[in-house]
């Protein structure tokens, strides 16, 4: 599958830079990390919420968990993860679970965890579990320059 199109389509008309990393068939994103060789730190996974009957994209490293109660502090109690079935359909044409770190183009809003913001680069999925994409904080920074950000996460 390689790079999803919605996802390709959207970052070739925000003229976004960034290096295309396939490897090994990986499920998790941990596993994807140690599979190339880079930091869960550097590798930026998108976990999708409901909030009030709508849909957002929380972003943080692969190496830290949510704090889903952190982000109903700042957001509001009506924070819940969104199911399979759920996130199938907003992101039709990734492979199950291959969910990238953008959302603008998926239609969602998003928000930052502030420890992403701290990496030189970023590696994200690219809509299957075998090609990631790796770009400069300058060109993530783009993607995420209107989108809130908190500390809603900790370390694994």
């Amino acid at each position: 599958m390689a790079i999803a199109p919605t996802l390709q389509k959207y970052l070739a008309a925000e003229n976004i830079q960034y290096e295309v990393i396939p490897h090994e068939l990986s499920m998790t994103s941990t596993r994807t990390a140690e599979a190339c060789h880079i930091s869960g730190d550097r590798l930026a996974k998108g976990i999708v919420l409901r909030r009030d009957g709508e849909y957002m994209l929380a972003i943080l490293p692969a190496s830290h968990h949510l704090r889903l109660s952190d982000l109903r502090t700042s957001l509001g109690d009506n924070v819940h993860m969104a199911d399979v079935t759920e996130i199938n359909r907003l992101f039709s044409d990734c492979a199950h679970g291959a969910v990238p770190a953008v959302g603008k183009c998926y239609g969602l809003d998003i928000i930052v965890d502030d420890s992403i913001e701290a990496q030189p680069d970023i590696y994200m999925e690219a809509g299957d579990h075998e090609t990631l994409l790796h770009m400069g904080h300058a060109q993530f920074a783009r993607l995420t320059a209107s989108a809130p950000h908190g500390r809603f996460s900790a370390h694994d």
